[in-house]
């Protein structure tokens, strides 16, 4: 008998609910028109997505044409850092971010500095939290945007959006958060957080894959990343993905729910609480309410997190680590490393992220997995005894 699979890699992706893939199906053989053409399949598309932009845009306590679907968070962030840049350089050329944000974000700002554009980077504390005083203290006159990701993909660390919105709101700088971690899973209110723009997609919340949306404040300055026809209230063109949106709302409906969330804060913290047990381990990112409640990143001293995860797979049990390997080098994750951790800490971290279909039979099967995984590659590994004097001394 085959071993059930353990996925405990949700911040990655997550499984579509069976309730969301059954109201798709429709849209993809029967009701499978364009939403701009002029005929009774087109109007019924159109319906559709109305229905579905109104749904998104109540979640967030946004309004129906503040909400401009995309086909996920890289488009949705690359669209806002770009747009607001290219729209607003008559104003300034100044752009702020933090150093724990996600790839797509430190791209987009890599390339528009290429353009001429002028980007400051803010530190972070150990748990990952951008300081407002700092963000403060960054703006200039010239300065015509910040954007922050709301929970870290990585460690979890869920920011203070409220403050970090008044600081931009007083000093009249755009506010633009990435959300697809936290989505569904932490309170969003745009007008409370004084958010200009957020992104937020739908296969980290058991949606299908291939959709997003960018909420766009009325009012909002931006250059359309992608010209056309004049879809999205002409803030995106290109045919709208209606099974994809249908289910992305359709994800939204169906959870989590309030309880799901409770249970999954609960299975984290037995999972931290057990592997910490391990000699020599650090939980990477802050602890309880501020911290994501589907997020655990651990940092093993004396081996690689590659190889946990390795060992784990071997296992059934799905993870993820918190490095990433380029060309065959080892590079440790900029989060880990903005927060403080060593290249050997960061590089021997593992993150496990839950969904609400995790179980506790699954956290118990875990906790009984990584220690014996741990014991074994520590007693193979040759630098095991260096890298624990060095992760000890750094951590």
């Amino acid at each position: 008998m085959i071993p059930k699979d353990i996925y405990l890699d949700n911040g990655a992706s997550t499984k579509v609910d069976e309730k969301v893939l059954k109201e798709m199906l429709p849209y993809f053989t029967k009701h499978y028109g364009n939403a701009s053409s002029a005929h009774s399949f087109g109007y019924e598309a159109h319906q559709a997505l109305d229905k579905a932009r109104k749904v998104i845009a109540k979640s967030i306590n946004a309004d129906f044409e503040e909400i401009v679907f995309t086909s996920g968070g890289t488009e949705s962030n690359n669209a806002i850092i770009k747009g607001i840049a290219f729209a607003n350089k008559d104003k300034g050329n100044h752009i702020i971010t933090s150093k724990v944000e996600h790839k797509c974000i430190v791209k987009a700002c890599e390339w528009l500095e290429t353009q001429g554009f002028k980007i400051t980077y803010l530190d972070v504390d150990e748990e990952g939290f951008v300081n407002p005083e700092d963000l403060e203290k960054a703006i200039t006159d010239k300065t015509i945007l910040f954007s922050v990701i709301h929970a870290n993909n990585e460690v979890g660390t869920i920011q203070d959006l409220e403050a970090l919105g008044k600081v931009c709101k007083k000093h009249k700088v755009y506010f633009h958060s990435d959300a697809c971690q936290s989505y569904t899973k932490v309170e969003i209110d745009v007008n409370k957080q004084n958010l200009d723009l957020l992104t937020i997609n739908s296969h980290k919340i058991n949606g299908p894959k291939g959709v997003g949306a960018m909420y766009v404040k009325q009012g909002t300055k931006i250059t359309p990343l992608l010209h056309g026809g004049e879809h999205e209230f002409k803030k995106r063109a290109g045919t709208e993905n209606i099974p994809g949106i249908i289910g992305f709302a359709s994800a939204l409906k169906h959870g989590p729910t309030k309880k799901e969330i409770e249970k999954m804060s609960e299975l984290r913290d037995k999972l931290i609480e057990g592997i910490i047990k391990i000699e020599a381990t650090k939980l990477n990112g802050p602890k309880g309410e501020k911290r994501l409640c589907n997020n655990v990143n651990i940092s093993f001293a004396g081996i690689e997190g590659e190889a946990i995860g390795g060992y784990l797979d071997q296992k059934f049990i799905c993870s993820s680590t918190g490095s990433a390997c380029s060309e065959a080098l080892l590079e440790p994750s900029h989060v880990l490393m903005a927060i403080g951790l060593s290249h050997e800490a960061a590089n021997g971290s593992l993150r496990l992220t839950l969904s609400k279909y995790t179980t506790e039979e699954d956290i118990n099967k875990t906790l009984e997995t990584i220690p014996k995984v741990v014991k074994k590659l520590r007693k193979i590994s040759p630098f095991g005894k260096v890298m624990d004097y060095v992760f000890r001394k750094n951590n």
